[in-house]
C-alpha cells in the first residue's frame, strides 16, 4: 500500500466516521440510558481483567463513544492509525477496521454503544501491543530466539491515552529508533518500486567477469540499472562503470567486494523485491521484540552479517568480524540480550561437557593421548594423567572428568574472552584459527562468538575506564596468567538476527538466511495476516 492510498483511504473512512457517529451520539444524550450503556460494557470487557479494572475505576465512563472533544480525538486518531497499519507491516485483518466502522454506524441504542466502548478498547489495547512488541511471540516460532519481549502493562497503555493528546500517543507506539523509521522507508521505497515494475528480468548466468560481453551482461546491467547501482547506459560490455556497480552491490549484500558477478552475488542480484520485502517487514517485526533502551554504549552483533558492533550514541565506534555458531541443531548461536561484565585475559578453556563427551572422549578412546593441549581433572579439581585413566570405561553418561585447555596461544578461546553471564554459556572470545575470518560465510563455532579483532575490540570496551587501555591490556596479558578485568560501567550485549537492516547513511545492506529463521518467522506473519499484496520484481 503506497502512502498517498493510504491517505485517500483514510480520508474516506473519517468522512463515512463523521456522518455515521453524529447521528449516533447526538442522538443519546449525556445521562440518557446510563444503565443500559455501563451493563452493555461491562459484560464486554468482564473477560480482560484489566479492562474491566480500568473501566470500573473511571465508573465506566467512555473515553471513545462520547460526545466530548477527548472521545472524537481518540476515535479519530485510533481510525486514522488503523488505516496506516500496513505502513508497519502489521496485519490489518486482525483490527478489521471496516467491521469497526459498520458496527459504529450501526449503532442505535446506549447499549449499543457500551458494545462498541468495549469493543473499542480491545482492538486498542491489540494493536498497541503489536506496534509496541510485535504480533508474535518469539519463542514460539524458533527455539533459538531467546529473546524477552518487554510488553507494556495495559493500563499504562489506557491511561496514556486519556491523559496524552490522542494523536501524539498513537505516535510513540511503534519503536521510535532511527533503524525502525528507516526501515519503514525501506518498505515504502520498494513497494513504489514495485508498482513500476520492479528491478526486471533476472540475470541468465553463473558467473559474468569484467570484460564479458553479450546478452547476460546486458541483463547485469539493467538489473544494476533497476536497482540503482548504475546510470543508465547502453553498453553491452562488463566495463570500469559495471564492475564498480557490482563491488557497491556486493559491499551492501556482504560479499567479497572483488567486482566478479560469481554465484553468490549472482544468486543475491536475482533474489526478488518479494523475498527484500519479506526480509524489511521481519526486521520492523524483531525491532519490536528488541528492548527501545539498548544502552548508551552496547554491543551489537548480527548473526547474518557475521559482524560484532561497539556502539556508542546510536553511533558505530567499532567493528569486527565474527565466526558465528554452524547451521547445525546444537550449534547455532541463540539471540537474545545480556550485559557484558568482565573480560578475562589468557583465558582457560573449560570443555563444555557436550564437547568433552561428544567429540574428545571418543578421540581418547581409540587414542589416549589424542587432543594432548587438554587436561583432564577430577571432581575436586586436582589434574589426573591420562596414564590412570581406562577411557573404555566411559561413556556420555558416566565420564567423571573435568576437560580444560590451560592458558595458551593455541587456546581455543586464543587469548582473551569477554563474559557476560547467561544460562546459554555463550560470550565473545578470540581464536587461533585466524583463516575462517577470511571466510564469506562464517558459521563454524559450537555456537560462541569468535573475534577476528579481539585485542582492538578489549582496547575499546577498556578506553573508558584506563587512560591508555593497550598498555594496559598488554601488561595483563604478558604476565601469562588467567586474569578477570571488570568492566566499570557494565556494557549491554545485544544478539540479533537481521537479514535486512539500515545505516546511517547509504543504502539498506541485505544478507543471507543463514538459519532459515527470518523464513519461520515470515511464515508465521503470513499466517498472522500479514500480505504483500499483488507486486513484481
Amino acid at each position: 500500500m503506497t502512502l498517498a492510498k493510504t491517505r485517500r483511504d483514510f480520508g474516506l473512512l473519517m468522512a463515512a466516521a463523521a456522518i455515521s457517529l453524529t447521528t449516533v451520539f447526538t442522538g443519546h444524550p449525556a445521562m440518557a440510558q446510563v444503565t443500559a450503556f455501563r451493563q452493555a460494557l461491562a459484560e464486554t470487557v468482564a473477560s480482560d481483567r484489566d479492562l474491566a479494572g480500568f473501566y470500573r475505576d473511571n465508573g465506566f465512563a467512555p473515553i471513545w463513544t462520547g460526545d466530548s472533544a477527548g472521545d472524537r480525538a481518540r476515535r479519530k486518531a485510533l481510525v486514522r492509525t488503523l488505516s496506516e497499519v500496513d505502513l508497519h507491516g502489521l496485519p490489518a485483518a486482525r483490527y478489521d477496521l471496516a467491521g469497526l466502522m459498520e458496527r459504529m454506524g450501526a449503532a442505535r441504542s446506549s447499549r449499543d454503544l457500551g458494545l462498541i466502548e468495549g469493543e473499542l478498547s480491545r482492538t486498542f489495547l491489540r494493536l498497541a501491543r503489536d506496534m509496541q512488541s510485535g504480533v508474535l511471540v518469539p519463542s514460539k516460532v524458533d527455539n533459538d530466539i531467546k529473546r524477552e519481549v518487554l510488553y507494556v502493562d495495559p493500563i499504562t497503555n489506557l491511561t496514556g491515552l486519556t491523559t496524552t493528546e490522542p494523536r501524539a500517543f498513537f505516535r510513540t507506539l511503534a519503536p521510535q529508533g532511527n533503524e525502525y523509521a528507516r526501515l519503514m522507508k525501506e518498505k515504502l521505497r520498494l513497494e513504489h518500486l514495485m508498482a513500476q515494475g520492479g528491478w526486471g528480468a533476472t540475470v541468465p548466468a553463473s558467473i559474468l567477469k569484467p570484460g564479458a560481453a553479450g546478452a547476460p551482461v546486458v541483463a547485469l546491467r539493467n538489473r544494476l540499472i533497476r536497482m540503482g547501482y548504475l546510470a543508465r547506459s547502453a553498453s553491452q560490455h562488463y566495463d570500469a562503470s559495471v564492475q564498480t556497480a557490482v563491488q557497491a552491490f556486493q559491499a551492501d549484500h556482504g560479499l567479497e567486494q572483488d567486482g566478479v558477478a560469481g554465484a553468490s552475488t549472482i544468486a543475491a542480484l536475482n533474489v526478488s523485491m518479494q523475498e527484500r520485502l519479506k526480509s524489511v517487514i521481519v526486521a520492523m517485526e524483531r525491532e519490536r521484540w528488541l528492548t527501545p533502551n539498548r544502552g548508551k554504549r552496547h554491543i551489537l552483533v548480527n548473526l547474518t552479517d557475521f559482524s560484532a558492533r561497539i556502539m556508542d550514541d546510536d553511533h558505530l565506534t567499532f567493528e569486527t568480524r565474527a565466526v558465528i555458531g554452524k547451521n547445525a541443531s546444537d550449534r547455532r548461536s541463540p539471540e537474545f540480550s545480556d550485559v557484558m561484565e568482565h573480560l578475562v585475559i589468557n583465558p582457560t578453556w573449560h570443555v563444555p561437557r557436550s564437547i568433552a563427551v561428544n567429540e574428545y572422549l571418543p578421540q581418547m578412546k581409540r587414542n589416549r593421548n589424542a587432543a594432548s593441549h587438554l587436561r583432564l581433572y577430577d571432581s575436586r579439581g586436582r589434574e589426573v594423567s591420562r596414564g590412570a585413566v581406562n577411557f573404555g570405561a566411559y561413556n556420555a553418561r558416566n565420564f567423571p572428568f573435568a576437560i580444560k585447555q590451560p592458558p595458551s596461544t593455541r587456546n581455543a578461546l586464543g587469548l582473551v574472552k569477554f563474559i557476560f553471564p547467561n544460562k546459554y554459556n555463550i560470550y565473545l572470545h578470540d581464536t587461533p584459527q585466524k583463516a575462517l575470518f577470511a571466510r564469506e560465510k562464517r558459521d563454524f563455532s559450537h555456537g560462541c562468538i569468535r573475534l577476528q579483532q579481539p585485542f582492538d575490540f578489549a582496547y575499546q570496551l577498556l578506553s573508558k575506564q584506563e587512560d591508555d587501555p593497550k598498555t594496559f591490556f598488554h601488561s595483563v596479558l604478558n604476565t601469562g596468567r588467567e586474569t578477570h578485568v571488570p568492566l566499570k560501567t557494565q556494557v549491554p550485549v545485544h544478539l540479533i538476527y537481521r537479514t535486512a537492516f539500515t545505516k546511517a547513511k547509504g543504502r539498506t545492506q541485505y544478507r543471507d538466511d543463514v538459519y532459515g529463521r527470518d523464513a519461520r518467522i515470515w511464515q508465521a506473519l503470513e499466517k498472522a495476516g500479514v500480505s504483500l499484496g499483488a507486486v513484481q520484481g
